[in-house]
């Protein structure tokens, strides 16, 4: 069953340990193929991580159910492998990256205000 909805967007903010950034950047060129597998059976989808000053890392997926996605990446043993390895790269953050990052709240989007004026 397809369904109708609107993907939710989802984006999430962490900061990298300075020292940590090449190698941080490093470990994602390229992902290992079975985590990238991992990821979109989860139903994520037009995933992209964004480095910025200092080690700020902002990430962006959408999903049609977060609260699905997280749980199955919360029960692969690839992602727990994964996690693990990648936990050592942030500062402040308490568990699994994939499940310790809160996600931001979205404030606009273009695509969504241009389909709202249009309908008035």
């Amino acid at each position: 069953m397809t369904s109708t909805a609107a993907p939710t967007r989802v984006c999430f903010q962490l900061t990298i340990r300075p020292e940590l950034l090449d190698e941080y950047i490093a470990r994602h060129t390229p992902v290992w193929p079975e985590m990238l597998g991992e990821i979109a059976a989860s139903g994520r989808r037009n995933y992209s991580l964004f480095l910025g000053e200092g080690g700020r890392l902002i990430g962006y997926y959408e999903t049609y159910d977060d609260e699905a996605s997280r749980a199955y990446l919360a029960a692969s043993p690839v992602a727990a492998r994964w996690e693990a390895e990648m936990s050592r790269f942030f500062i402040g953050l308490d568990g699994r990256p994939d499940q310790a990052a809160q996600p931001l709240t979205e404030i606009f989007n273009l695509n969504d205000q241009l389909t709202e004026s249009t309908r008035s």
